[in-house]
């Protein structure tokens, strides 16, 4: 998203937050325990499983506490693909780097790609087929088909890979229903065929996070990415973390998208231009002396679901909420 030369040097001279205040915040909250029934039947089936694919957002590849680490002594035994969804919204410069970060993380098998445009798709079934070929199938290895469980968090596009390989494959449409917000899988489904030669099925299942998020900075992440409902987390929280993000990593298109005359890094101020120009106000009335006035005030809750929604929509450009990782930095600092 191209700025002018007056925006990109006022906001190259601006100092902004150097932390976030994180305390005070309850992350268990957010991440309720309700999905340790699922990943109870999850583990269950992995036995009539010969691979598992594990989807994840682009946008915070080395997030792996919102990858389920119960899940990581049983991957050990069936091979296993990291698909990164969302290649579209996700700042991917530095994709070598990202390829190089995992491969140190032992996580050999990694394609990226988007699921709502079909790209990178057909790389999937290739790849199980060849990680399943060079593997011990135990006593799965009478059966001509194969079986391939999808995992993953919330909202990454676990569905969405499904349908967008029947499309590819079998030139069929929906099998698994997809949303915009977490929770739209709900259980362990039967097994869905999504190619014919070799004979592939798939099992979907809904977003399982870890049971305990250890940092505050990581569940807004991934709250970022939509894993958790909104209301959980707070609109107003979410967008004053994501206007944080984009200014510390020198990302400005939010100035553009939304007329403002600078970079900003006051999301009271931010929300109210927001509010203003999208015409999301409201009549409040407030108690005088002389009696009660009318007062037109800034929506401001409903400021910073358009400011969420357009950065979901990949509206303010690319980002890599986990520029820091990448680049050898700390995350940011919290408040004491």
């Amino acid at each position: 998203m191209r700025l002018s030369a007056g925006v990109l040097c006022r906001a190259a001279g601006a100092a902004w937050r150097e932390n976030f205040p994180l305390h005070g915040r309850d992350v268990a909250r957010w991440f309720p325990g309700h999905m340790a029934k699922g990943l109870k039947k999850m583990q269950s089936c992995l036995k009539l499983v010969d691979c598992v694919i594990e989807v994840h957002d682009a946008r915070i590849s080395f997030t792996a506490q919102g990858r389920n680490p119960l899940f990581q002594e049983t991957l050990g035994l069936k091979p296993h693909l990291l698909v990164l969804n969302k290649m579209d919204l996700a700042d991917l410069t530095e994709q070598q780097k990202i390829m190089q970060h995992l491969e140190g993380e032992g996580l050999k098998n990694v394609i990226f790609t988007n699921c709502v445009k079909d790209e990178n798709v057909k790389q999937v079934i290739p790849v199980v087929t060849e990680l399943i070929g060079s593997s011990c199938r135990y006593h799965r290895g009478e059966n001509l088909e194969y079986c391939i469980m999808v995992i993953g968090v919330p909202n990454v596009g676990k569905s969405s890979l499904i349908n967008s390989l029947r499309r590819q494959h079998l030139r069929k449409g929906k099998a698994a229903r997809v949303g915009g917000e977490p929770g739209i899988t709900r259980a362990v489904m039967s097994r869905i065929q999504v190619c014919e030669q070799p004979l592939v099925f798939l099992l979907d299942t809904p977003g399982v996070l870890a049971p305990r998020i250890e940092s505050v900075e990581t569940g807004l992440k991934l709250a970022l990415c939509g894993t958790v409902l909104d209301h959980l987390v707070g609109e107003e929280t979410m967008a004053d973390y994501l206007l944080y993000t984009l200014n510390r990593h020198r990302l400005f298109g939010y100035v553009q998208h939304y007329g403002l005359g600078a970079a900003c890094d006051d999301i009271e101020r931010v929300l109210k231009s927001v509010a203003v120009k999208l015409g999301k106000t409201q009549k409040v009335k407030v108690l005088t002396g002389t009696g009660d006035v009318n007062v037109i005030q800034p929506n401001y809750p409903e400021a910073a679901r358009d400011f969420l929604r357009t950065f979901r929509r990949g509206q303010l450009g690319p980002v890599m909420l986990d520029l820091d990782v990448l680049r050898g930095h700390p995350t940011a600092k919290t408040d004491p």
